[in-house]
């Protein structure tokens, strides 16, 4: 079945869009100026088909074609992602694990309401099961990490929950992938059948949800599997984009992964793969071949002709609505008379026990409706907090504001606030009406009680307003959060400076300065004691201290010193920190383009005791990236660390280093160092020592920037050592670098996380001087790891092994090795 011809849309179909050379624009039928938003909850009135795309991390959506589904034909639009992305890089600040993951997930909501999606995340907590643990090459490691019942579960819940009509999955089953990808192709082809089958996860259908059959199942067509190819890169001069353009909008919020390209209006052609079907035709025209677009092509399959007849009407209804616009109160009435009609039409269906399927799609037409309602803007909703960092045993007011801008009243008005556990409304005071054109609030007293949750990053807003009322005479209803986050917090929040450091027990008496810093989240006038608990190994002087807070917000900091005991060897110490009763850090995660959230986590420093010999007198300059944190982890090891600004790398002495470091990706985000990179050549060649940190060849990279070529393989997967407890071979054992100042054994790569290395070079010039080789399993061995090469008076290291990740863990072996790099050519 063709996509009907409407104002809404012109249909081009792929033979003529496979050959188009002109981008085709989608008309509309009035000339009054555009109103985007409400266009984007009024199109999916036209249509019942539903689309589905999987994937593995926040930016695996196929952004331009979802844009394309949703924003240019109103299919009903959902993305499922496994994963949050904590095993990736962070291109805005220093958060990694779960506070990067926490960025991702909230840059993956901006993204999916540009593009107007039902998102679905299939790990579900922090620390789930379902984490991105790193860069995989392998499905069975994949499933092996994720347990293979669980990610499956969870997505064939989601395939029997959203129940799209089609589905389709972002990456091939091809080595040249990521694993994470991969094991979400072959799921989402296992599913596609599977979700039909009621022998498989029988327990849903005790909870309501019943196995699902999807229609088609596309994959990403390919010059020998493609089936379908058409253009997408139509101009809609709603959005005065074309979709990939708006798809790229959506892009840009991935901020945390530099993603987003300016594209020009352009031809843009999506090749598909069909590779499941269950509809009877068999040459598809468009992705909508077989099924049906609309109610008024839906009734016409069921057999039964007073059905057919009534969603026949229904859908001119809903198409009544959608000619209205952009008449904001036109919509509005249109909207409400058509709800009154899909209600009518949801209870005779459900009386005469007809077809889930039916009682499912009018229930999304149901939902379609009260969010025009709630665009079309005569009833303003809004729902507003006292305080939105809040305490357990705290209180707090909050107002549903009621804007009424219809001439008729607003009658029959039942408020309500749906909270979490351990919350409780004690008095509230609500409207029983709203006069036309008038304004109105209902607002509650709410207590928070001592055994309320601490806030989940990935957890519901706390406080979601509902509202109800009758409008000529339809029941209409809202349901709206709070702008703002609301957070429940310990009633003192902790932060820790260090979280986590070494403590060198060559020395024996190395002390670490710790900084608390605690905030006071409960009252004006709050007095606590901060006390810390170190295990055995350590001790700290002065572990307890009396505060007072004289109003909520307030911040006070301590530094606290912490010793080993002269006795201490290799060994795993903490010290626990306390603020009253709680051990709590907040994180908060605050950037411009997502909203606010927190990463709560235990209030403990973790300390690594081991034996690292460095020299104090080396002087060492760090050319900051922003992407990692090796230089912070550094001076924790005793370093004389001192980070090179533009000043001092465009005309500063850089003889003044013994060593200069660059950190990774650091000509990506250094445009003062692509300018400088002759001075840095030079630095060299006047008898310095440059350490280079990885780069991806879209880094800004070119294989000159070193003082002989170094180029980074590509495809990256194929240029990457993921097993982080992959077998090292010392290619050059006499070299210093395995020898001074510290004695380098098998042991020191031991514990080593998430990977050994990445973007590993594929070419290199011959004078430099290879000194590691590794390989992942069953794989051939890359032998580019670790560089080394003399250039005039100084040496030049270029190495790609993942120092960050060791460092931020205290993995001893990478602090080792890593101080040695830095010490060669200058230990004796």
């Amino acid at each position: 079945m063709k996509k009907k011809l409407s104002f809404a849309v012109t249909v081009v179909t792929a033979a003529v869009l496979a050959t188009s050379t002109t981008i085709p624009e989608v008309t509309h039928g009035h000339d009054q100026a555009h109103d985007p938003d409400l266009w984007k909850v009024l199109q999916p009135l036209e249509t019942v088909v539903s689309f589905m795309n999987t994937g593995a991390h926040p930016d695996d959506e196929r952004s331009a074609l979802l844009s394309y589904m949703s924003l240019g034909n109103g299919v009903r639009t959902s993305s499922v992602i496994a994963n949050r992305g904590e095993g990736g890089q962070n291109e805005i600040g220093t958060e990694l694990g779960n506070g990067l993951g926490i960025i991702r997930s909230l840059e993956l909501e901006e993204a999916s309401e540009v593009l107007n999606l039902d998102l679905r995340i299939l790990s579900e907590q922090l620390d789930d099961d379902i984490y991105d643990f790193g860069f995989s090459k392998s499905i069975d490691e994949t499933l092996d990490e994720w347990g293979e019942e669980r990610v499956y579960e969870r997505l064939i819940r989601t395939i029997r929950e959203e129940r799209p009509d089609i589905l389709f999955t972002s990456f091939l089953d091809v080595p040249s992938q990521h694993g994470h990808h991969r094991t979400m192709t072959v799921l989402t082809e296992r599913a596609f059948v599977d979700a039909a089958d009621p022998s498989v996860f029988p327990e849903h259908a005790d909870e309501g949800i019943l196995p699902w059959q999807p229609l088609k199942f596309y994959l990403p067509g390919t010059t020998e599997t493609e089936t379908l190819n058409f253009n997408i890169g139509i101009y809609d001069p709603i959005y005065e984009k074309t979709y990939p353009q708006l798809g790229e909008d959506s892009r840009y919020l991935h901020r945390s992964q530099g993603m987003g390209r300016d594209l020009p209006i352009e031809d843009f052609f999506q090749s598909l793969n069909l590779a499941g079907s269950h509809v009877s035709e068999d040459d598809e025209e468009d992705i909508f071949t077989g099924l049906a677009f609309d109610l008024r092509e839906y009734g016409k399959r069921l057999d039964n002709r007073s059905w057919e007849n009534r969603l026949a009407r229904l859908q001119t209804s809903l198409e009544e609505v959608v000619a209205t616009y952009p008449d904001r109160k036109g919509v509005y009435a249109e909207a409400v008379q058509s709800l009154r009609e899909v209600r009518s039409a949801q209870h005779i269906a459900d009386r005469q026990n007809m077809d889930t399927d039916l009682l499912e799609r009018l229930d999304v037409k149901e939902v379609q409706l009260q969010r025009v309602i709630d665009e079309s803007g005569e009833v303003e909703v809004t729902v507003t907090s006292s305080a939105y960092e809040v305490t357990r045993d705290g209180q707090v007011e909050v107002t549903i504001d009621i804007d009424n801008e219809n001439p008729r009243p607003l009658v029959q008005l039942n408020a309500d606030l749906h909270l979490p556990d351990g919350w409780q409304v004690t008095d509230q005071d609500v409207p029983r009406n709203v006069k036309a054109n008038q304004k109105a609030k209902a607002t509650f007293t709410v207590a928070i009680g001592e055994d309320a949750e601490f806030f989940d990053a990935y957890g519901e807003p706390a406080i979601i307003g509902d509202l109800s009322y009758r409008l000529r005479g339809n029941v209409v209803e809202h349901q709206v959060s709070t702008e703002e986050t609301v957070a429940v917090l310990p009633k003192v929040g902790l932060e820790l400076s260090p979280e986590a450091t070494i403590l060198n027990t060559q020395t024996g008496n190395d002390e670490i300065e710790l900084e608390v810093t605690a905030t006071n989240y409960y009252e004006d006038g709050y007095e606590t004691s901060i006390r810390l608990e170190p295990t055995e190994g350590l001790t700290v002087e002065r572990a307890a201290k009396n505060i007072q807070f004289k109003e909520v917000g307030e911040k006070k900091t301590f530094t606290f010193t912490v010793t080993g005991h002269e006795s201490l060897t290799d060994a795993q110490e903490s010290v626990r920190i306390y603020a009253g009763d709680d051990s709590t850090i907040v994180q908060p995660i605050d950037y411009d383009h997502i909203k606010q959230s927190y990463w709560l986590k235990e209030g403990q420093l973790d300390v690594e005791a081991f034996s690292l010999e460095v020299d104090e007198t080396l002087r060492i300059g760090y050319i900051e990236s922003g992407f990692d944190t090796v230089s912070e982890r550094l001076k924790e090891a005793g370093l004389n660390v001192e980070s090179i600004d533009e000043a001092m790398l465009t005309s500063g002495d850089l003889s003044e280093y013994d060593t200069i470091v660059v950190g990774i990706r650091a000509y990506l985000s250094r445009n003062d160092l692509l300018a400088n990179n002759d001075r840095l050549l030079q630095y060299v060649e006047n008898g310095g020592h440059v350490v280079m940190q990885y780069h991806n060849p879209n880094d800004n990279w070119d294989p000159q920037l070193a003082p002989y070529s170094v180029q980074p393989g590509s495809p990256s997967i194929e240029w990457r050592v993921t097993d982080q407890t992959a077998r090292i071979d010392v290619l050059e054992p006499n070299h210093p670098v395995f020898s001074e100042p510290n004695q380098i054994g098998s042991s020191d790569f031991d514990g080593w996380v998430q990977e050994r290395g990445l973007y590993y070079p594929s070419s290199w010039d011959e004078r430099f001087t290879p000194l590691m080789s590794m390989a992942d399993p069953e794989e051939e061995a890359l032998d580019g790891g670790l560089l080394v090469a003399e250039f005039g008076d100084g040496t030049y290291a270029y190495t790609s092994l993942s120092w960050y990740r060791q460092l931020q863990a205290q993995v001893p072996g990478g602090y080792r090795l890593f101080v040695n790099l830095l010490s060669y050519p200058h230990a004796e």
